[in-house]
């Protein structure tokens, strides 16, 4: 199976009992040659000034050298959270951000990547691919292994991270400590990340049925899908929000960042590429009921024979999905290919393909090399992809007849921005693709744009997007989009998942103008986890007796609080004897940008600590569409003695 994303000329890695090895009989994994240093003036991220390798002495330390829009290196993500908890204060892992493509080099693209990912160790960002050239990385990921006196073991391209390294880790472990060179002091970090979420959480695909008048919009930092009109109008939230693996009703079904949404032909069943779990779901609508019907929750190690039973078989990040007729298409991007899962009799294929990364076109369609497929669409009798690692659009008849084309792209590392024929023309890292009256409408996601491909003249021309990140709403160049995903078209109107802005932006065919879709009823889907704001407020001394506790909840500058959504505190006491709150919980809705929550409460003399809980609901003047959900927890210590206030 393909293990590296893609590959670069450089360098092999050299170091004492390396050379790609996975041996564990050795006696020692001791490094016999010093890691080189890390350059000055790098930008770094997640931690409050750079580490020098010098300052991890008594540490084994773990470079992982990625680039963010590459499948395989977001596969190893769970191996290196498991190894960092596993060796909590033993190892550091630090990430080498070495971007393939120009946007990657930006440290807004960086750090956006950080969160979305939930990196909390370092990351350095290396645009010139210095760090990568003197490692000698040869290949997205690679990992170098630094033991704790600061030498090198050695390095590894590909996945397969956790089971590779977490021995020697341990070996190494057991051995320094042996000799008192282990260093268990906790290396601090200091995630780049802000306490509040927006209401929707970097989204990567969106579905608009114009038949049916409804918006789906998966909500992938999230973990959910919201269900809305085609104005926004929020109605519900299919999945609980918090991260897993679970089937069941609306509010109890867990995803793990699901990517790209279908309709079966009836509208009555909702699929679901939920990408992180290695499944595809299966949504009854209107209830919401979730059912897996593809994948096991676990990433794939083998191919599937042909016609295997679907819910059985193990997938490799599926990241889109289309339905047409008794047929689900999957975008399987994690291994370079489309298959398809035969609805009436529940079993999956490989449809095109070899699993090999590349572009070459081919017929039968399973010689075809595709380069992470991530979004599909139909149309005059094809079936039409994207594959961001060739920044190319991709197509074959629908029903598999004749030869895999490609559109669009000419390599692995060709990419740009420019219009004009098929041939000449150029796309970065696209993931969102749509078909409507002769055009495929690409989102073309690194180049912060939308662009237009008419089949007839065989012509691309930018829609809308000035090329340059942000958010602006506007006509043709003008507008501005942040790493804009999914499409979807319902009438003259495009629909956009404009990932980074966190926003469902909507684009018209006809003029490009560009507009943000406000959503509303907020209130009708559920909250959702978030990262918690957490306040000490200063001690209050009280009278004993009946009072009041008055808390001011207030907006940031040029913000104010959301009555569309009622904002909720819960109240508990340390010690209900001394501060018994009157009320335990308080809901408000308000447009102001602040307001008094008032609690009433009994005291008696002594000391307690009242905390109160919950989520408050803001939003942007000026822009209503980009609201926040701001998780919070708030720590009051109260003395109840004679002379006190008779409130706080």
């Amino acid at each position: 199976m393909l293990i590296a994303c893609d590959s670069k000329s450089s360098p092999s890695l050299d170091g004492a009992n390396s050379g790609g090895t996975t041996t564990a009989e050795r006696k020692s994994w001791a490094g016999d040659k010093p890691a080189p240093k890390i350059p000055d003036g790098l930008t770094w991220f997640n931690v409050a000034k750079p580490p020098a390798l010098a300052d991890l002495r008594g540490k084994v330390v773990l470079l992982d050298f990625w680039t963010h829009g590459c499948i395989n290196c977001q596969h190893i993500i769970p191996d290196l959270k498991a190894l960092e908890a596993e060796f909590p204060n033993e190892l550091v892992v630090i990430g080498v951000h070495s971007g393939k493509y120009a946007t990657e080099h930006n440290d807004e693209s960086v750090r956006e990547a950080i969160q979305r990912f939930g990196l909390v160790h370092p990351v350095v960002n290396d645009p010139d691919f210095v760090v990568w050239n003197i490692y000698g990385a040869n290949a997205w990921p690679t990992l170098v292994l630094i033991d704790p006196v600061g030498n090198l073991v050695g390095g590894h391209s590909g996945e397969g991270v956790y089971d590779l390294f977490q021995p020697i880790i341990s070996s190494l472990v057991s051995e320094f400590d042996e000799a008192g060179q282990v260093n268990r002091v906790p290396f601090i970090t200091s995630p780049d990340a802000t306490a509040a979420s927006t209401v929707l959480s970097y989204p990567g695909k969106v579905l608009a049925d114009e038949k049916g008048g409804r918006l789906f919009i998966a909500d992938s930092g999230h973990n959910r899908i919201l269900v809305a009109n085609l104005q926004g109008e929020l109605q519900m939230a299919i999945g609980s929000g918090s991260e897993g693996f679970a089937d069941g009703a609306a509010n109890e079904a867990k995803f793990n960042q699901p990517q790209g949404i279908a309709l079966s032909t009836d509208g009555s069943i909702l699929f679901v590429a939920d990408t992180r779990n290695h499944a595809i779901r299966a949504v009854q609508l209107p209830g919401g009921e979730v059912t897996t019907i593809a994948g096991t929750g676990k990433q794939l190690d083998r191919f599937p024979v042909e016609d295997s039973p679907a819910a059985k078989a193990a997938l490799g990040s599926p990241w889109d999905v289309l339905a047409d007729g008794d047929t689900l298409y999957i975008a399987m991007a994690g291994i370079h290919q489309l298959w398809a899962i035969d609805l009436k009799s529940q079993t999956i294929s490989v449809f095109a393909g070899t699993s090999r990364e590349g572009i070459e076109d081919g017929h039968p369609r399973t010689m075809a090399t595709l380069a992470q497929p991530t979004a599909l669409t139909s149309g005059d009798g094809y079936l039409f992809w994207v594959d961001p690692e060739s920044s190319s659009v991709r197509r074959v008849e629908l029903g598999g007849g004749g030869a895999v084309e490609t559109l669009v792209g000419t390599g692995l590392f060709d990419y740009g921005a420019d219009d004009g024929p098929f041939d000449k023309a150029q796309l970065q890292h696209p993931q969102g693709i749509a078909f409507a009256n002769g055009k495929l409408y690409v989102g073309d996601t690194y180049n912060h744009k939308v662009r237009a491909l008419d089949l007839k003249d065989a012509e691309v021309e930018t829609l809308s997007g000035s090329g340059a990140r942000g958010w602006e709403d506007g006509a043709g160049d003008d507008a501005m989009f942040d790493e804009p995903g999914g499409l979807s078209i319902a009438g003259s109107t495009i629909y956009v998942a404009d990932t980074n802005s966190h926003l469902v932006r909507t684009v018209d065919i006809r003029s490009g103008e560009v507009r943000t879709l406000t959503l509303s009823n907020i209130s009708a889907i559920a909250s959702v986890s978030g990262r918690v704001l957490r306040l000490w407020l200063p001690e209050q001394t009280v009278a004993p007796g009946a009072g009041q506790l008055t808390l001011r909840v207030v907006s940031p500058d040029d913000h104010h609080l959301n009555s569309q959504a009622p904002s909720r505190l819960s109240f508990a006491s340390s010690n209900p004897a001394v501060l018994e709150p009157g009320e335990s919980k308080i809901a408000w809705s308000s447009d102001e940008p602040g307001i008094d929550v008032a609690i009433p409460a009994n005291y008696a003399a002594g000391s307690a600590v009242l905390t109160a809980s919950g989520e408050v609901y803001y939003c942007r003047e000026g822009e209503e569409a980009l609201c926040f959900i701001q998780q919070v927890e708030v720590t009051l210590p109260v003395t109840i003695a004679p002379g006190g206030a008779g409130e706080a």
